[in-house]
């Protein structure tokens, strides 16, 4: 007759238990980081995605960066190219001629001349004292001509002046054109080229200033001048009548015809 079984012991129950227990927590564990896992023969790190994706952010952003400066060194040299535009406007020629239009009346200046050689050549001949010893005749010819250049040097300051008073219109025109074009100047070139030409403008009106001052002055020195040499003629004149043996002689003369 058999003995009956004894019943297992504990130990072995436990270690079962044990191995179960093990094996489900490793069917719940996350996987590491370096794991890699297959999707129908295509493997997956998940580790690699996520540095490429970093890798690309960067990369657009320097691409961006790279457009951003392309875009503002494309405006900086549209800046650039509307700062080296010309100015369409010039009023230079108008200027100068109506310069030279004041040139040519200062240079039609009757009797004496603009001109330093000429200004003592003609005083030491009708207004110096050497002019007063000459004849009678003399004297009064000299005196004539003084005169005349006297009348002369007012009627060219006359002219200056209505040369000058044409001109005005013609810088009120240019200067409402230069105007017009500086505010509308579309770079720094044309801004400053306009405020050149208005400097040149500013610059033909003084010229007219000074053309007509010196007619003016030039006209009242000969006057002033011929007043002097008349003064002085008229002394010599009076000491010549009054000179013993040179004085008044009386002479016959007859009103009427017989």
């Amino acid at each position: 007759m058999k003995s009956p079984r004894k019943p297992p012991g504990l130990r072995p129950i436990l270690a079962a238990g044990a191995a179960v227990l093990s094996l489900g927590a490793a069917a719940i564990m996350p996987a590491p980081a370096h794991a890699q896992f297959g999707f129908g023969g295509i493997v997956y790190d998940p580790s690699n995605y996520a540095q490429n994706v970093l890798t690309a952010a960067r990369t657009l952003e320097q691409i961006n960066n790279q457009i951003r400066m392309l875009q503002n060194q494309a405006t900086q040299l549209i800046n650039e190219a509307r700062n080296l535009q010309a100015l369409p406007l010039t009023v230079l020629e108008p200027l100068q001629q109506q310069i030279r239009q004041t040139q040519q009346l200062l240079s039609k200046a009757q009797g004496i001349a603009h001109n330093v050689e000429a200004i003592e050549r003609e005083f030491a001949r009708n207004y110096s004292p050497a002019s007063l010893t000459g004849s009678q005749r003399d004297m009064v010819r000299n005196a004539q001509e003084r005169w005349r250049t006297s009348v002369g040097a007012f009627e060219d300051a006359l002219k200056v002046q209505a040369g000058a008073v044409q001109n005005i219109e013609g810088a009120r025109t240019a200067v409402q054109s230069l105007v017009t074009a500086s505010q509308s100047a579309t770079g720094a070139l044309q801004a400053a080229q306009a405020g050149n030409q208005l400097l040149a403008l500013q610059s033909q009106q003084l010229a007219d200033l000074i053309a007509t001052m010196a007619a003016m002055n030039r006209a009242q020195a000969l006057d002033a001048a011929n007043e002097a040499a008349a003064k002085a003629q008229a002394r010599e004149q009076l000491r010549r009548f009054v000179a013993p043996g040179r004085g008044y002689v009386p002479v016959s003369t007859k009103l009427y015809r017989d």
